[in-house]
């Protein structure tokens, strides 16, 4: 792997590690997964599990068909999609194609699982992000006196901060659950499920408590950010894994700490991701029930987390390994 020293200013000393040639070529097969029909050669047998033991009425269309048709609905809403179908079936590609209706009965409510990575140490990072359900500008929201009744859909992710790999996400409206519960579930259901921790980046929003004795009896590692007016209390026994950090922050000074935990690592796998879907596919849904907003905003990560193990599968072989 080439390293390439970047200048700035003459000053930074930072490194550049990526091998861009392989990335480059990464970013391009992305696009392929659009075209990539595949689905077609096991239409018939995907069906035929699916409908196995299926009460009423049968499955028309697979999985796989229907999870590329929502992948394409980031980018197209429902008529447009039934028009891809039409002229898909017009090339003999599929054998029939599906209108709108049907379309939004498989896709609106499609909550698709997170492709998990095979390898089981991992070190993960975590964040919230807002998604706006309106696409009125601020000066709208002030002058027609909106802007209360609005509010953002919340996008909890973890991730591992050696391959950017999506392992968690949860989503919710505003308000009805905090960003450290869901973080400590993603926790919990990752050492369920076989992985092990090593350590744990977060922000801020992550100094507690009840996340420092989590990951105290995980036996992970804690970058995790201690807020400005933290305060070492009185010594109890619950608190002690918080009390450590703190004195160490304190000692140390943001620098120096962020430095030797290497707290840097953490935006690739949080704001790097978070950024990345939005620019892609945008920040604004277009849902008008609460259930579907927080369906879609849930399907505009996970379809960035398959565009990304696509490039990585047909480059690499394989997904990326730390």
């Amino acid at each position: 792997m080439t390293a390439k020293t970047i200048a700035h200013d003459g000053k930074d000393n930072r490194v550049n590690k990526r091998n861009w040639s392989p990335y480059n070529e990464e970013l391009v097969v992305r696009g392929e997964l659009y075209f990539d029909l595949d689905f077609r050669s096991r239409w018939d047998d995907e069906l035929k599990e699916m409908n196995n033991g299926k009460v009423w009425a049968p499955y028309k269309f697979p999985l796989s068909f229907i999870e590329k048709m929502a992948i394409l609905h980031q980018y197209i809403d429902y008529r447009g999609s039934e028009g891809i179908a039409r002229k898909l079936a017009d090339y003999e590609i599929i054998p029939y194609f599906s209108d709108y209706t049907t379309l939004w009965r498989r896709i609106h409510d499609f909550k698709p699982e997170l492709y998990k990575p095979e390898y089981k140490e991992i070190e993960i990072a975590s964040d919230g992000t807002g998604l706006k359900t309106t696409n009125a500008g601020t000066y709208r929201l002030d002058k027609y006196g909106s802007r209360k009744k609005n509010k953002y859909i919340v996008v909890v992710i973890t991730s591992d901060v050696r391959t950017k790999k999506l392992l968690k996400m949860d989503v919710y409206i505003q308000g009805e659950n905090t960003e450290t519960r869901v973080v400590e579930n993603h926790i919990m259901d990752l050492k369920k499920e076989g992985y092990k921790i090593s350590k744990f980046y977060g922000d801020g929003a992550y100094d507690n408590y009840s996340m420092f004795n989590l990951l105290g009896e995980i036996g992970a590692d804690k970058a995790i950010k201690i807020r400005k007016n933290a305060s070492m209390g009185h010594y109890n026994h619950k608190g002690k894994e918080r009390r450590r950090a703190i004195k160490e922050y304190n000692n140390l000074g943001f620098k120096e700490w962020s430095k030797k935990n290497e707290y840097g690592k953490r935006w690739n796998a949080t704001e790097g991701i978070n950024s990345s879907v939005k620019r892609k596919f945008g920040e604004n849904l277009v849902s008008k029930l609460p259930e579907n907003l927080v369906i879609e905003g849930y399907q505009r990560f996970w379809a960035y987390d398959t565009l990304k193990n696509y490039g990585e599968m047909n480059v690499y072989g394989t997904m990326k390994y730390p």
